[in-house]
């Protein structure tokens, strides 16, 4: 999140990806930096160390909610 926020910040699009156990931590962080409404898309978790298959479903199913977040859509 605080990498996401720090590039939105700087005028370039970001969506900050989070796992599902991270999102709370994700909000407080978001919230803490004064960006409550930082784009960020939720993924399961793990993802790390879940093999290429697993990576590439979990890519297939969030991917347009990653563009539409880059192209500013809700």
């Amino acid at each position: 999140m605080r990498d996401g926020i720090n590039i939105a910040k700087s005028g370039l699009p970001s969506v900050a990806l989070v796992t599902e156990d991270f999102w709370p931590q994700g909000e407080f962080v978001a919230n803490s930096l004064g960006m409550p409404s930082a784009p960020r898309v939720r993924l399961p978790h793990p993802v790390a160390g879940t093999g290429k298959v697993n990576l590439e479903r979990i890519a297939k199913t969030v991917v347009d909610e990653i563009v539409d977040q880059l192209a500013g859509a809700n």
